[in-house]
């Protein structure tokens, strides 16, 4: 076996979080340099005897139509898209004539896009980038709904590939910047589901049986019965576990990192030489995935890092502690998310979410929405929210969005998402309106009015492609029932007395809610989360 001098173990040692961190869709890790440095006197590891295929971010794309358009649409579509739609629909068993469907101006044939990445699981939802097929006379998605889709991967079209994801739900098209919009081009938020999990694949450099059962009994020994099959002398599948169910770019770390082979003595070694290297070296995820990897024998080191005069040593080692089960790891993490001072806030607030128990996340989560920082309050309520815990009342508008009202955050905020489930949260909730109030839709199509004196809101919506056609309806002053009543179905919902509303759609009312803050009709700052980063490159 080759051996490697100091100075190089030094170099080599700062190629290897590069490999972590590549974008391609099926991404080949590559040799980790880290990993062949410490075979001459910690021990073979795993990163030198295999290659890790992971789907670091994979592109899945397809073809929709949206419906619901109010004469926008168009007609126009290629025969080939005609037969594909024929096929699907005939396979839902659903009894339409796709012809009469496709032919008709209130619908719209369009190219989907949507990324789905390394973390994501079974059933987790991704945004989706939706725009109108070029060449045809589509003029707006506006207010539309996108029927299901079938999504497959990027930069290949046929029925013959296998569906990587399904698609549905409204079209939103963004009315907060004040650029022009293109009514053409949208979005469907968290309208892609995952239909099924990634497996990483462990290739060996040399095909060797033997080999590759030791691997299998390693991975299964340290990970978890079933975490890894050997299903050929070079090729291994492992299953990411459960632990490391939304962390899977940090497990394919920590497998590179794992030892092949253990003692008492070398354990020591190995933990002792990878506690001192998350102290003195510039990349310390890599001594911290190692000794992620060694597990509870790195404990006594960690736990002596703990108090370190450096704040990221001090961070890092209580994240890992806490990783490894140790709870201590956890009361340092609460210490440092609840520190004003911290430049690590944030992060500890992430490592809480992703190793911790339900309760105690929920627990430190509750006390930060009470936080002055609006970023901290902000990431408290998305862990919460995702536990559907009892500080967040949540109600349900159509099938469109969420109200999520949080009563125990001290100043009153609205934060509207346009990135992932489309919902509206209100810090401090209630929050109510003043009277003496006027707002109307940029169109002109929406009006909220109550003149000074009056007992309740005037909701007003004209039709806006047919201006005769007005509906009035009546609000309290607390926002959440405004909301409520601009945006639930103009009719009840399958002949029930449910509640009814306007109709406004969820993008209409959030661009309303802007309006209402900067004018002083609610006393809450107004806060629109980032848009989702996403590219229409089909070629057609």
């Amino acid at each position: 076996m080759k051996y490697f001098s100091k100075f190089a173990l030094v170099i080599t040692s700062l190629l290897f979080l590069s490999s972590l961190t590549g974008c391609d869709m099926s991404a080949k890790e590559p040799l980790s340099s880290q990993s062949l440095m410490i075979e001459s006197d910690l021990g073979v590891t795993l990163g030198s005897l295999v290659e890790i295929f992971s789907v670091n971010v994979s592109v899945v794309e397809g073809y929709g139509i949206v419906g619901g358009l109010e004469g926008t649409g168009s007609s126009e579509c290629p025969d080939y898209l005609r037969a594909y739609f024929e096929k699907y629909i005939d396979q839902q068993q659903a009894n339409i004539n796709v012809n009469e469907l496709l032919n008709s101006h209130e619908t719209a044939v369009v190219v989907l896009q949507g990324i789905t990445l390394a973390e994501s699981t079974k059933g987790d939802f991704f945004d989706l980038r939706i725009k109108a097929l070029s060449g045809t006379q589509t003029t707006s998605l506006k207010g539309g709904w996108l029927y299901t889709a079938y999504l497959k991967a990027a930069g290949r079209f046929g029925t013959s590939l296998k569906i990587l994801a399904k698609a549905k739900g409204p079209v939103f098209i963004d009315t907060i910047d004040s650029r022009e919009q293109n009514e053409r081009d949208g979005y469907v938020l968290a309208g892609g589901r995952i239909l099924d999990d990634y497996m990483l694949n462990l290739i060996l450099r040399e095909a060797d049986y033997r080999k590759a059962s030791i691997i299998r009994n390693r991975l299964n020994e340290r990970y978890g019965r079933d975490t890894a099959k050997a299903l050929s002398p070079n090729r291994i599948e492992v299953k990411v576990p459960s632990q490391y169910k939304k962390q899977k770019v940090k497990f394919v770390s920590i497998l590179r990192s794992t030892y092949l082979s253990e003692t008492d003595e070398l354990t020591r070694k190995r933990a002792n030489a990878h506690a001192r290297d998350l102290v003195v070296s510039d990349n310390k995820d890599i001594s911290e995935a190692f000794l992620e990897a060694i597990g509870t024998a790195s404990l006594g080191r960690l736990d002596a890092l703990l108090n370190s005069s450096d704040a990221e040593v001090e961070f890092r080692a209580a994240r890992c502690m806490l990783n490894i089960g140790d709870d201590e790891g956890l009361n340092v993490l609460r210490k440092i998310a609840m520190d004003k001072n911290s430049i690590y806030r944030t992060e500890a607030l992430e490592a809480i979410a992703a190793g911790t128990r339900r309760k105690d996340m929920a627990s430190i989560s509750r006390r930060l929405l009470r936080d002055e920082d609006f970023d901290i309050k902000l990431a408290a309520y998305e862990n919460l929210r995702k536990i559907d815990d009892i500080a967040i009342t949540r109600t349900a508008v159509g099938d469109s969005f969420y109200i999520d009202k949080i009563a125990q955050a001290r100043q009153k905020k609205i934060f509207v998402s346009r990135s992932g489930k489309p919902r509206i949260a209100l810090f401090g909730a209630p929050i109510y309106c003043r009277d003496n109030l006027f707002i109307q839709s940029k169109d002109g199509t929406i009006t909220i009015n109550a003149p000074a004196g009056q007992k309740y809101v005037s909701l007003i919506r004209k039709h806006p492609r047919r201006p005769n056609v007005v509906l009035q309806l009546q609000s309290t002053f607390k926002l959440s029932d405004i909301i409520q009543t601009l945006c639930e179905s103009t009719v009840s919902q399958d002949g029930s007395k449910g509640r009814v509303g306007l109709g406004v759609s969820y993008d209409e009312v959030i661009s309303i809610l802007k309006q209402m803050s900067e004018k002083g009709a609610v006393e809450a700052e107004f806060y629109a989360g980032p848009m989702p980063k996403i590219g229409i490159n089909i070629k057609k």
